[in-house]
């Protein structure tokens, strides 16, 4: 569904639960990387999705801490992550997230948070040096003099620090592997996987099911 006016007010979120400002905070974060590193990413996009990262490393915390300040800054975060992706697409952090939402009724911003740096990691090889923007976007300091290798982990791991601090598991005890063949093969025939900065197959998106498993 796609509406013709959105009207994006901050007061109107101060009454979310914690975890419901995590779990959308986070979906829209997966929003901005993903869509910065999808194959149909370009210069123009490229510019939201990296603000969008900026302002949601900067104001997710105290967002789900319930300051007005910061509800009022990921408000403008997500909407600026939806003016990038919604002109380039996803990946496969959303694929994944989609079955396990659809099979297991996951919050799907919590499935997204989940997967996010599992997909990161496996997609880094395909980044070239975008993973270096991505860190310096979270607020990671001395990027520039870090190795490739270096910069890609640190992006990864400010995804996770993230993550942890507004409280969303790293793991999903509902996966199991008599599951995996219907969920892979579901996340496959997903739209956001053909925009995948790496090629994937079924098997590949078993493997990365069972790093959420409990």
């Amino acid at each position: 569904m796609i509406p013709e006016y959105a009207i994006v007010d901050p007061d109107m979120m101060s009454s979310m639960p914690k975890g419901l400002t995590a779990s959308t905070g986070m979906d829209a974060l997966t929003h901005a990387i993903e869509g910065y590193t999808t194959k149909g990413a370009w210069e123009m996009t490229d510019m939201f999705h990296l603000e969008a990262i900026r302002l949601i490393a900067k104001h997710l915390r105290g967002a789900v801490e319930n300051s007005p300040e910061d509800r009022e800054g990921m408000a403008l975060a997500q909407y600026v992550a939806g003016m990038g992706f919604s002109n380039v697409g996803l990946g496969i952090a959303h694929s994944i997230a989609h079955t396990l939402g659809a099979h297991y009724d996951t919050p799907h911003g919590v499935a997204c948070a989940m997967m996010l740096p599992i997909v990161m990691e496996y997609n880094q090889e395909c980044t070239g040096e975008k993973y270096r923007e991505i860190a310096r976007a979270m607020g990671v300091e001395g990027v520039d003099a870090m190795t490739q290798a270096e910069y890609r982990a640190a992006a990864v791991d400010a995804v996770k620090k993230l993550s942890a601090d507004v409280g969303i598991p790293a793991k999903n005890e509902k996966v199991r592997e008599e599951d995996l063949d219907v969920l892979a093969a579901d996340a496959y025939a997903d739209a956001c996987r053909p925009g995948n900065p790496r090629d994937t197959s079924v098997e590949e998106l078993k493997e990365l099911y069972r790093k959420i498993m409990a």
